[in-house]
This record gives C-alpha cells, sequence and structure tokens, in this order.
C-alpha cells in the first residue's frame, strides 16, 4: 500500500514547522512521529519509519520542532517541545475528521528527544491514544544517577518501549526495566539485542531507512492490540 506524502505546515504559537502527513485510504488510526535531538523529520531513519507504517495501513504525521526548523542544534525547551506536541496532535486530528474520522485514535512515537517530549506533553494532558517510544533517554550517557523519569508512572495510556540493549541512555538495562515495571501494565519494554540508540547493531550494516521500517512492525503489533484499526 502505497500513500502521498503530503508538506503540511503547522503553527505553533503562530511560529510555523513543516510537517509531513499521509493517509492510506483504508487507515483508522494516526501515529504522530517525532525526530530526535540530532536530526529532523527527513532523515532516512524517520522516513523510512512513517513510510513502513504507511504500507502497514496506518496513517502518519511526521513534524520539525521549532528548533530545527530554524537551523538549530540545541533543542527546545520542555514548554516549547509540549507546544508544539499539541498542536501537531490537533493537526492530526482535524485532518482525521475531514476524512471522516473524527473518532480515529492518535498516537504520539517519537526518537529519543521527541519520545520524551510527547510523554511530557501527556503527563501535563495532552489526549493521545497511547505512546511509543523509539529509544527512551532515560538518562544521560554515563549518568545513571540522573534519570528522567519523574512523570511517567502517572501516565496511564498504553506505553511500548523500544530499546536497544546498548543504548548508553538506557544503561544499566535493569533501570528501565524497573521504571516500566513501576508504571504498570499498560507499559511493555521489547529489547532488541546488540542495537544502539539508533538501532544500528555492530557488524550488521543497514541504512538508516532500513533501520526505521524494521522498527514498524512491532509498534503496528503493539497498537493494533490496544486500538483496533478496523471497525
Amino acid at each position: 500500500m502505497t500513500s502521498e506524502e503530503q508538506p503540511i505546515t503547522v503553527d505553533v504559537d503562530d511560529v510555523p514547522v513543516s510537517a509531513v502527513y499521509a493517509r492510506p485510504p483504508a487507515a483508522t488510526t494516526t501515529i504522530v512521529v517525532a525526530h530526535g535531538a540530532g536530526a529532523g523529520m527527513e532523515h532516512p531513519f524517520m522516513t523510512g519509519f512513517t513510510r513502513a507504517l504507511n504500507d502497514d495501513g496506518f496513517a502518519t504525521l511526521r513534524f520539525n520542532f521549532p528548533y530545527r526548523e530554524a537551523g538549530r542544534k540545541f533543542p527546545d525547551r520542555p514548554p516549547v517541545a509540549v507546544a508544539t506536541w499539541r498542536a501537531v496532535m490537533d493537526a492530526a486530528a482535524e485532518r482525521a475528521a475531514d476524512a471522516g474520522r473524527p473518532d480515529e485514535p492518535i498516537w504520539a512515537s517519537g526518537k529519543s528527544f521527541g519520545g520524551r517530549m510527547a510523554s511530557m506533553a501527556v503527563a501535563e494532558g495532552m489526549p493521545a491514544a497511547g505512546l511509543v517510544f523509539l529509544g527512551y533517554p532515560l538518562h544521560a550517557p554515563g549518568k545513571p544517577e540522573k534519570p528522567r523519569d519523574e512523570h511517567l508512572p502517572g501516565i496511564t495510556v498504553p506505553m511500548l518501549f523500544l530499546q536497544g540493549r546498548n543504548d548508553p541512555f538506557a544503561k544499566p538495562n535493569e533501570q528501565l526495566d524497573e521504571v516500566v515495571a513501576r508504571v504498570g501494565s499498560n507499559a511493555v519494554i521489547e529489547w532488541i539485542d546488540e542495537a544502539n540508540h539508533t538501532f544500528e547493531v555492530k557488524g550488521a550494516r543497514r541504512p538508516a531507512a532500513e533501520i526505521g521500517a524494521g522498527l514498524a512492525a512491532p509498534v503496528a503489533a503493539f497498537v493494533r492490540g490496544r486500538v483496533p484499526t478496523a471497525e
């Protein structure tokens, strides 16, 4: 199944940011996808992931945070990132309504920084059918004593953590296991052996687009297991 990508613009407090929307004809669920701190929405990992979701029947909306749109390297502060998430989720809901699906489930997903900011937005009240983390940055590399998890146990929507065993943002692995256990039964973690923070596996040379596309299947299975995509 092939979906035509539509470049769109989303206003975040009167600041426009770029986004790309794609909707297969039979889509019944939208997954909004945010990039990580070091790359924008057109990184091959991002395009590979969203296009594979489209091929599996999901609508997607990937977007840039304002800092990336402006060509800056340092990520936006949480209030700006959260406001951006709210704006793009509203934009996704509007497009679902335009397609005759006003009550369509809208999921929030993100690579590293993008996913953490999505979780902060949901913790602050942003509606979302669920959350998908593509490499949750539990702490800065080498600093497990400063975890970024205080808001997670209060989130009640379904959450999927896809994480590489060799990700320096989640070592020791047991620390993230404990966080997920504390969150409760609505959270699930799937570890990928030998994978690092960008899901590369040592000795297995794969293009970034292929790596991103490879994560679509477990995400699709998780979403379908909680929000049916067919009526």
